[in-house]
């Protein structure tokens, strides 16, 4: 007899409503894994900033100014956030692959962009101690 093509994987989980929408929540003795402690609004910071870059690389958008409109946001904000996109390799892959956390704040975050990519780990993680 063959082995069957898929699996089912069978996980306990409750649905409550939250304000209205449902919310799925974990079984009463899930104990989260360290590699899931990020600060979800840095990895969320850093995914809106590479979708902002595809998008003006693609010339759906010329300058910050016609995203920051479309996006119905100062321009001032967007242009600090697209700096996210611009991290260096090392610092992404140690905050979105890596999951490690930091003390750090998305403003930090995006001032510690503007330094060349060689400083930015060292920086970046000094900060947190």
């Amino acid at each position: 007899m063959t082995a069957p093509d898929t699996i089912q994987v069978f996980v306990p989980l409750k649905l409550r409503k939250k304000n209205g929408r449902p919310k799925i929540l974990p079984p009463a003795d899930y104990l989260p894994s360290e590699d899931q402690t990020q600060d979800p609004h840095i990895l969320r910071a850093i995914g809106r900033a590479w979708g902002w870059r595809r998008r003006m690389e693609a010339g759906e958008f010329a300058t910050v100014r016609d995203l920051a409109i479309a996006m119905d946001l100062a321009e001032r904000h967007v242009s600090r956030q697209l700096r996210l996109a611009y991290l260096a390799p090392d610092v992404l892959r140690r905050l979105v692959f890596c999951r490690e956390v930091t003390a750090v704040t998305v403003m930090q975050l995006t001032e510690c962009a503007a330094l060349p990519w060689g400083e930015q780990a060292g920086v970046m993680f000094e900060l947190q101690t």
